[in-house]
């Protein structure tokens, strides 16, 4: 049987779990995480792909080695960046500078915000269920990134660990995720 948790409860369980991987495992994990969403959606180019910038202190996925696939394959990316307490998405080049905003993140120094069709957004999340629902960081920007920003084909979430637990608080503006990777599986919502 499943457990049910809050957000908050499972938050704090899953920053725990994660700050206890080595950076060896973090990074033999994101090359999983990696090899899982070529495996599911063989990326092409010119295809338009939104990626967090991982915070590493915080053991987040490596996104870096999905940034160098992408380029060397020709597919555009994209980064978040915080303008007027929102997320909007910025086309970033091997080449771009970047600075850490206020709360710590990397994001660029471009402030051209793109309102093009993106083809996936690699969402970064502490917890997914086997649902969909996802449990980030708690300021909400995802959710109101995706639900004022109708232009996104796959929501995809990108988690080192496999749902086991029941979200007991998913509220009606969550935004479901399309798509959960593992570095064992794929998950289909």
């Amino acid at each position: 049987m499943n457990l049910s948790l809050t957000k908050n409860e499972l938050r704090a369980l899953y920053k725990a779990k994660r700050m206890a991987l080595s950076k060896d495992e973090v990074n033999f994990l994101s090359q999983k995480l990696l090899e899982n969403f070529i495996l599911q959606f063989n990326p092409i180019e010119n295809q338009k792909v939104n990626i967090f910038l991982a915070i590493e202190k915080f053991n987040e996925v490596n996104t870096q080695i999905f940034i160098d696939y992408f380029f060397k394959n020709k597919i555009r990316v994209f980064v978040p960046k915080i303008q007027d307490e929102k997320i909007v998405s910025v086309e970033i080049f091997p080449d771009s500078e970047f600075e850490i905003n206020s709360w710590g993140i990397k994001e660029p120094v471009s402030n051209v915000a793109s309102n093009v069709e993106l083809d996936y957004v690699l969402t970064p999340l502490l917890y997914c269920d086997a649902l969909g629902n996802r449990v980030g960081y708690g300021k909400g920007f995802y959710d109101q990134f995706f639900f004022e920003y109708s232009k996104v084909e796959k929501k995809i979430g990108l988690n080192f660990f496999p749902p086991s637990e029941i979200i007991s608080d998913v509220y009606e503006k969550d935004v479901q995720l399309d798509t959960l990777i593992t570095p064992d599986k794929i998950l289909i919502f």
